[in-house]
């Protein structure tokens, strides 16, 4: 794998859920802007200097040396399966120290991506990770964490659990200490639902006016 991002980060972009409320449509496909959420998605984390994509190994992911296309075992096991999986792929030597984690369906998040790893880097050591934060809650799957802090919340859950296979992703981050990043314009909003979807494509059509 080429690392050839300036970002100083990798990142872990999370592509492979089962879309349940959307019938089961695949949501990297579906477009906003008529862009597909997954090219939002790489487009945010562009300067990362390595990039998992974490999903069907089918995915038109545009080729590039630093990105990868991996799956967690068995598919569907949730976030922090994927997460896990991710975390594998962009194993090797000098890794940059921070992760970034991106759900692919929240394409609002590219302008906030330098500010949460700067955020992080010129934090106190006993900050594990920054996340934003919306209505008072913390939006963990746009976050800059510590990678070993983050390896290790996953190795502790593994060893509590059996396996982080379907597991809480609230539980992931338990014990880690997250800075919240205020998000007071929807950046963290996601595409759970077509209505979701229709309300972001109505916002981005206001901008454009």
């Amino acid at each position: 794998m080429t690392s050839t991002g300036t970002g100083g980060f990798d990142a872990i972009v999370l592509a492979g859920g089962r879309a349940s409320r959307l019938g089961g449509t695949p949501k990297p496909g579906l477009r906003l802007r008529g862009t597909r959420l997954l090219d939002l998605a790489l487009d945010a984390v562009h300067d990362a200097a390595a990039i998992a994509v974490v999903g069907p190994q089918d995915l038109a992911v545009p080729p590039a040396s630093r990105v990868v296309v991996t799956r967690e075992d068995p598919p569907f096991g949730g976030p922090v399966a994927g997460i896990d999986a991710g975390l594998a792929a962009l194993d090797r030597p000098g890794a940059p120290g921070t992760v970034l984690l991106l759900a692919v369906d929240i394409p609002g998040a590219a302008p906030v991506i330098t500010r949460l790893v700067d955020t992080l880097r010129a934090s106190d050591t006993q900050t594990d990770g920054v996340a934003l934060e919306r209505c008072g809650r913390l939006q963990w799957l746009v976050s800059a964490l510590r990678r070993e802090r983050l390896a290790t919340a996953i190795e502790t859950l593994r060893a509590q659990a059996g396996s982080v296979h379907d597991q809480p992703v609230r539980r992931l981050v338990a014990n880690l200490r997250l800075h919240g990043l205020p998000d007071d314009v929807g950046l963290s909003d996601d595409v759970d639902t077509w209505d979701d979807l229709s309300r972001l494509e109505a916002a981005a059509r206001r901008e454009q006016r």
